[in-house]
């Protein structure tokens, strides 16, 4: 009687551990979905556009003074009008948006860095290491936000890179808490037993399998990271803490025109308003690249 071998396992139903799984096109057609999201995306793809060519689009140097055009109004020559130094505000408010987004993206990094491995690590070890990090970021929150961020800017100096590294370690606690309760729901999955079993390292299997599934929440947290961070940038530049003169940021273009409420209210407004997108903006994005990256997940597990 002649052996029975088994067919050889198909090479398209093999797990490849050497490729990662491509992203799945549901995950994009459950952004797409929400009208919210595509309008967010939208605003802040059109404002990395201008932070990148305003240069090109400005139409004139956000430094450059006149004192004989100082606080005039909007018009065909200053769109927005002029500050105090007689700067074009819309020049200004163009050159603010680079500032704005390397604020949130420096700020959002230092924050990603200090909490995300951290509570990875606490989620999924458990025991007195759990405990050990829990206290520390605990008493990192307890400490009022803007108090502790204008002490660690008083030590460091001033400047955008040491404000960005304050506003950082504050919110490092957020990605520290999340990432934790996510780690702690999947580390007694079947999957990550597995990856244990068969002799996968704790690193190893922290990066491969609970890494992966604890992002939907992380995604989220980086998106209103960074509309924390662009409101905290303009709060520190406000209070002089955050870029140095001359240099435009939408903070520093508040705390001109709050000196100047009575002679030229006007200049309150182009500032607020992008601040006040941008944060609306980038909490949108976050959500609804949270909700299909979750709608793709159920759709999988369904399938399955």
């Amino acid at each position: 009687m002649k052996n029975v071998t088994a067919p050889p396992e198909d090479p398209v139903d093999a797990p490849d551990d050497r490729h990662p799984e491509p992203v799945q096109p549901g995950i994009l057609r459950g952004i797409l979905r929400r009208r919210s999201t595509i309008l967010a995306g939208g605003f802040l793809l059109l404002l990395v556009l201008a932070a990148v060519l305003a240069p090109a689009i400005a139409p004139y140097d956000p430094d450059v003074q006149d004192v004989l055009q100082r606080l005039r109004p909007p018009s065909a020559e200053h769109l927005l009008g002029t500050d105090d130094y007689g700067r074009d505000v819309l020049s200004r408010l163009i050159y603010s948006a680079r500032v704005s987004l390397q604020a949130a993206a420096q700020a959002a990094a230092v924050a990603l860095v200090i909490g995300l491995p951290p509570g990875v690590a606490a989620g999924y070890r458990g025991g007195w290491l759990d405990t050990a990090l829990t206290r520390i970021m605990d008493a990192l929150m307890s400490a009022p936000s803007l108090v502790l961020a204008i002490t660690i800017v008083a030590v460091l100096g001033p400047g955008i890179t040491n404000a960005m590294l304050a506003i950082g370690v504050i919110m490092a606690p957020r990605f520290f808490r999340v990432a934790r309760a996510a780690t702690m729901d999947v580390r007694h999955e079947t999957y990550i037993e597995a990856s244990i079993a068969l002799g996968c390292t704790n690193a190893r299997t922290a990066v491969r399998h609970i890494l992966p599934n604890v992002m939907p929440p992380i995604v989220l947290v980086i998106s209103v990271s960074l509309g924390t961070a662009v409101a905290a940038e303009a709060s520190l530049s406000f209070l002089g803490l955050g870029v140095r003169p001359p240099t435009a940021s939408w903070g520093s273009m508040l705390s001109t025109a709050s000196s100047n409420m009575g002679l030229a209210p006007y200049l309150v407004w182009p500032p607020g308003v992008m601040i006040f997108l941008t944060v609306l903006a980038f909490t949108y994005l976050g959500d609804g690249v949270r909700k299909g990256l979750l709608r793709s997940r159920s759709a999988s597990s369904k399938g399955d």
